[in-house]
């Protein structure tokens, strides 16, 4: 029997129902691997393993890898071909051995008892098949932005999606998931922003999604990171699986109403980057009922609907180009 096998039969013989499999994707994270990976190493009172998917990254990360796993038995590492941050999570899930599985990202990093807290949530809730906990970014001039959740249940998807408006962060990171959710899903190879089609799959399957106010995952801006860099292709893309929930989640709500707002943004700067005709239906909304920070973009929309908005954006943004050049 090799490595490997043994390694996954100790885990099987060990496996409870709180053991978590952390998949951290790397690639080109040399200055902050160690970091992240001492956030979750320095976790005590629970029951985890770590996997290192190096996605073939062209600096230190390998050897970083083999040296920590090297001196923690909790941590494996995957080598695999170079094939992006979807292959990377796959690799991963293919290999993880627990019941619950969690996604962090190698240039960010954990809260110490986050994973002790959230531990306890699942252990104490099997009925829970997703729970969401709060996030601090940080971005590039060192502001931290707060997302944080009150302790709440939803068996509804939609109502989910719209009152917690978890269409702002559908994120794979800052998640718990029971392992079977991901029985018959994988993340899309070669799609940014793989996380907005996978999370309503997910979603559907799930029989009660929980978010807490436990724990804190740290998001750090990375001016390299792939979603910082996203051209027209990739907001193409995403816009594909907004307007398919927005569908799915129509009512007359001011939910719904706030959600086809966001959507309409992600539509206007779609247009702007690819030229691409509006596939946004014009849907008028309640220009008091909607968040303050729509109320505009709800008036202009109500006087020139989607399409005229979206052309009328481009070409206000070309001549704003064109003055820079001069």
């Amino acid at each position: 029997m090799d490595t490997e096998d043994e390694t996954k039969k100790t885990h099987q013989t060990s496996l409870n129902k709180t053991m978590i499999s952390i998949i951290i994707p790397v690639y080109k994270t040399a200055a902050t691997l160690d970091r992240c990976v001492d956030s979750i190493a320095t976790q005590e009172d629970v029951d985890y393993e770590i996997i290192l998917v190096d996605d073939s990254s062209p600096d230190d990360c390998p050897a970083i890898c083999d040296r920590r796993a090297a001196a923690d038995k909790r941590i494996r590492v995957v080598h695999k071909p170079n094939g992006g941050l979807s292959s990377a999570r796959n690799a991963g899930i293919d290999a993880a051995h627990g019941d619950i599985l969690m996604f962090i990202d190698s240039d960010d990093y954990i809260e110490p008892g986050t994973l002790h807290d959230l531990s306890l949530v699942a252990e104490e809730h099997p009925e829970y098949d997703i729970i969401e906990f709060p996030v601090c970014r940080e971005t590039a001039d060192g502001e931290q932005i707060m997302l944080t959740f009150e302790n709440n249940e939803y068996r509804n998807m939609n109502e989910y999606w719209l009152s917690c408006r978890a269409y702002n962060h559908a994120y794979a990171w800052n998640k718990m998931y029971r392992r079977r959710l991901f029985d018959d899903i994988r993340y899309p190879d070669g799609m940014i922003f793989e996380d907005m089609h996978i999370l309503p799959r997910l979603l559907r399957k799930a029989k009660m999604i929980a978010t807490t106010c436990v724990g804190l995952y740290h998001y750090c801006w990375n001016s390299e990171g792939i979603s910082n860099n996203a051209d027209g292709k990739a907001w193409r893309s995403l816009l594909k699986p907004h307007l398919r929930m927005l569908k799915k989640t129509r009512c007359d709500s001011v939910e719904w109403a706030n959600y086809y707002m966001q959507v309409l943004n992600i539509q206007i700067y779609t247009c702007q980057l690819t030229g691409d005709k509006p596939q946004l239906p014009t849907i008028r909304q309640n220009i008091i009922s909607v968040d303050k920070n729509f109320r505009l973009k709800a008036l202009l929309l109500d006087i020139m609907g989607v399409n005229i908005l979206c052309r009328a954006n481009r070409l206000l943004r070309s001549v704003v180009r064109h003055k820079q050049h001069k």
